[in-house]
This record gives structure tokens, C-alpha cells and sequence, in this order.
């Protein structure tokens, strides 16, 4: 029996309620919007299901920006016919909008939808019915000019809030502007409801995730609120005990929002600052908004004010044009900086970006050598973190990740605690002294009833 709510759906099958299972690659963002969609379809009557439990239909929710977006696109829809054959399968997300034909040509695809489509895919799909083509909703990128609310569910601990959609930079290495559109964002106000919503499901802490998260609050192509300003309001939302931003370019990391952080008691010390290389030709040619000398200021302004601060960067490395006395100087303006651990990616070539056509291409050895290197210098300074809060006193928030016996959670610093596992604490807070560093690089701790402060 329908309603005007889903008239012209056809949520069940035989009598039963059709079930939808979902897989996300790539960021956080991803995992937010593919939660959201689950949501839109559970309120239509679909019953949402694990992947391998011969679902109706599944929901590959793509990225552009991992390597071999083709290959696992494929992998991932092979393995889905495996587990229920006569599925429905829908592929979503960044890699959607870039290359919907060749998607289409994916054999098991039924139907491809760009970045304007994902969020009306029930309404746009109908009844899921397959047809003699697969089906392609994919419009210009200009049509994504909206921004769909979007955060995370099903994890007690932690959840992550879309707050930002789009980007208005134009990096030269990057095909996000293509694949999501122009920069845009939710009002604080939605903001702030949402936050509102996922504390009332007893959910600890919250990500605030977007593709430029510090270009909130554009408008119709218009600023009329700040970034600044949403953590302002978002510090006052009662239950919810952490706030954590997710990733912020150091040309939008005002001094505003690192002091306002190292008072407050609800936004944690740990900032992801993208940094891509530490040489400023390379910054130039990456079309980058900044210098090196800026990054290693707000590093600087970090660390006076929290010392202990977790501060995590990204570098790309053997980008065209990088010469090895290049990524030397990259390595050690890392290796100087009072930074926390590294991620670390390879160059690889984007089609309709500038900068597989520059000069000085380096090969595929280089850039694996040189990724390798950075990866070590990222061990070395986790540790290092790490040794430095030995003796220090924190909160951690366990999660409900049991494994040999053992649980773990995170500190407000983001430093990795592992505990004997103790039902009772999962989504608590607990008051501990981190002790020493176990065999696996986890942090060891021991019971304090000491009231703690934030630094």
C-alpha cells in the first residue's frame, strides 16, 4: 500500500520490505552523504542491510581522489553480484559525476547518478526495475548548486557533520571543483539543529567534514556567515561532549578559531592542516593559497597556545616538476615542524586537471621512494607525539571496537588508547594517565580519578 510519500516507489517485493546495502569509498564527506541517502530510503520503506546479505539493491558511493577509482568501482560490483546476482546496482558519488558513461559500462550496472542526482536517486530510479540500458542521471556540474544536510549515523561514539559542500580553488592536481561543484553550505542554524538532533541520539562526539571546511558559509555564491562563527554557536550545543574539524587549509586557520579552540572545553586540540608540499616552487605550481612560511606560522600559533595539540598534514609527493633537491626541502621543513604524523600520497594523474600537462614528470619509482620516506618520517613523529604525553593526564572516549579482549578510544589530543575491554565504558568518558607505548604503537594507560583539564 502507498502513500503520497512514496508514490510511485515500490519499497516491497513479495509481500516483504525490499532491502538496500551500501559501500563507501573515500572521505569522511562520503560516508556522511551515504548515511543520509540510507536514511531517505528507510523512510520509503526499504530495509537497510549489510552488504553481503542479498540485498535488492546496492549503493556504491565512488571517489575521485583515491587511485584506481576504476579498478575498485569494478571490484566492488563483481562482489556485489556475488552475494545477491539479480540486484539492483547503483553507482553515486565523484567518480559518477567525472565518468558516468564509462560506469555505465561496468558489466551489473543498472544505473549511474552524478552529483545533482544522488539525493533524489528513490524519487529519480522509481521502482528499481532494471532495464535494457543501464540508466545514466548525470547533469553538468553546474546543476550541483545546492547543498544537501548530511551527517553520519549508526556509530554511538562518533559522527560525522557535512557543514561545507564544493570548492571555488582551482588546484591544479585536483578534480574536485569538477566532480562537487562550486564551494556552498548550510546556514548555521540547520547546523546547529542537526548537532542538536545527533546529540539527542546519545552520540559523544562530532566531525565537522566538507571539501573546504573552512569556506563556510557561502551562499549563492555570497559569504554571509563564517566558519568562526558556526564554531561559536556549535560550542554552546549541550550533550555533545567533543567537536572535532576535520580538515582546514592554513590560509582559512585564523587566529580566531585557534584561540577559540584552546579555551574551549567542547572543541578538541587537533587540527588536520593540508600542507602538500614544503617547497614553495612546488606550492606555486600546485596553485596552492599559501606559502610554506604561513603553514609553519600557524604551526607556531597551534603549539603557543597548545602544546600538547595534535596536528596531522597532507603532502603530496612527486608532483611534476619536483626535483629531487625539491622534495628534500619538503622533507626537512616536515621533519623541523612540531607536527604529529603525516598522510601521505603519491601523485597521481587526474584527467581535465593542468597538471599532468606541466613539465618534469616524475616517475612512478620516484614518487613510491619518496612516499616510503615520508611515511617513515610520519612513524617517527607519531611516536614522538606520543612519548611527549607519556605522564599526562586526559579523558578518553572508548569505542564499541572490541578486539582480543581489548577495546580503544581517543584522547582529546587524538592520541590512541587501548584498555581492557569493560562493557560499561563503551561511549563513556574515562579519566586516565597514559603510561607507556604498547608493541602495536598504542598508548597504555592507568585510572585517575583527578579532575582534568582540557590542556
Amino acid at each position: 500500500m502507498s502513500t503520497d510519500r512514496n508514490e510511485g516507489i515500490i519499497p516491497h517485493s513479495a509481500g516483504r520490505s525490499r532491502k538496500v546495502a551500501f559501500y563507501t569509498l573515500g572521505c569522511k564527506l562520503n560516508y556522511s552523504e551515504t548515511s543520509t541517502i540510507g536514511r531517505i530510503f528507510q523512510e520509503r520503506g526499504f530495509e537497510k542491510v549489510e552488504f553481503t546479505d542479498t540485498p535488492d539493491i546496492y549503493v556504491i558511493n565512488t571517489c575521485s581522489v583515491t587511485d584506481n577509482a576504476d579498478k575498485k568501482c569494478r571490484k566492488i560490483v563483481k562482489e556485489a553480484l556475488k552475494h545477491s546476482p539479480d540486484a539492483f546496482i547503483t553507482i553515486v558519488g565523484c567518480y559518477a559525476q567525472l565518468k558516468p558513461q564509462e560506469i555505465s559500462e561496468i558489466p551489473g550496472v543498472d544505473a549511474v547518478l552524478g552529483a545533482a542526482e544522488k539525493f533524489q536517486l528513490v524519487d529519480i530510479l522509481e521502482g528499481f526495475e532494471k532495464k535494457d540500458r543501464p540508466q545514466v542521471h548525470a547533469s553538468a556540474i553546474s546543476e550541483a548548486n545546492t547543498f544537501h544536510n548530511s551527517y553520519s549515523f549508526g556509530d554511538r561514539t562518533r559522527t560525522f557533520l557535512k557543514v561545507q559542500d564544493g570548492c571555488d580553488y582551482s588546484c591544479t592536481f585536483c578534480t574536485i571543483p569538477l566532480a562537487r561543484g562550486n564551494s556552498r553550505s548550510d546556514t548555521i542554524a540547520n547546523v546547529v539543529r542537526s548537532a542538536q538532533e545527533i546529540a539527542e541520539s546519545g552520540v559523544k562526539e562530532i566531525v565537522l567534514t566538507g571539501v573546504n571546511t573552512g569556506d563556510f558559509g557561502l551562499q549563492d555564491g555570497q559569504r554571509v556567515e563564517t566558519f568562526f562563527e558556526l564554531v561559536q554557536e556549535l560550542d554552546k550545543v549541550e550533550n555533545i561532549d567533543r567537536f572535532r574539524i576535520s580538515s582546514i587549509e592554513p590560509n582559512l586557520l585564523s587566529n580566531d578559531i585557534i584561540s577559540f579552540v584552546a579555551q574551549s572545553q567542547r572543541f578538541m586540540p587537533h587540527f588536520h592542516v593540508p600542507l602538500q608540499s614544503g617547497s614553495n616552487k612546488i606550492l606555486k605550481l600546485m596553485r596552492r593559497r599559501y606559502l610554506r612560511e604561513l603553514y609553519a606560522d600557524r604551526v607556531a600559533a597551534i603549539k603557543s597556545l597548545m602544546p600538547h595539540c595534535c596536528i596531522g598534514v597532507d603532502v603530496i609527493v612527486g608532483f611534476p616538476g619536483e626535483t629531487e633537491a625539491d622534495f628534500l626541502e619538503t622533507y626537512n621543513f616536515l621533519n623541523g615542524l612540531d607536527v604529529s604524523y603525516l598522510h601521505v600520497f603519491p601523485y597521481s594523474e587526474r584527467e581535465n586537471t593542468m597538471a599532468p600537462g606541466m613539465a618534469g614528470k616524475v616517475s612512478i619509482k620516484d614518487r613510491n621512494r619518496r612516499a616510503d620516506m615520508l611515511r617513515i618520517l610520519s612513524e617517527k613523529k607519531k611516536r614522538h607525539f606520543y612519548e611527549q604525553n607519556i605522564g599526562r593526564e586526559f579523558t578518553v572516549l572508548f569505542e564499541d571496537d572490541v578486539k582480543v579482549g581489548q577495546m580503544e578510544g581517543w584522547t582529546e589530543n587524538y592520541v590512541r588508547v587501548v584498555a581492557k575491554y569493560d562493557p560499561v565504558l563503551i561511549n563513556e568518558t574515562k579519566h586516565v594517565r597514559l603510561t607507556a607505548i604498547n608493541a602495536s604503537g598504542l598508548m597504555e594507560a592507568e585510572e585517575t580519578y583527578t579532575e582534568i583539564l582540557k590542556h
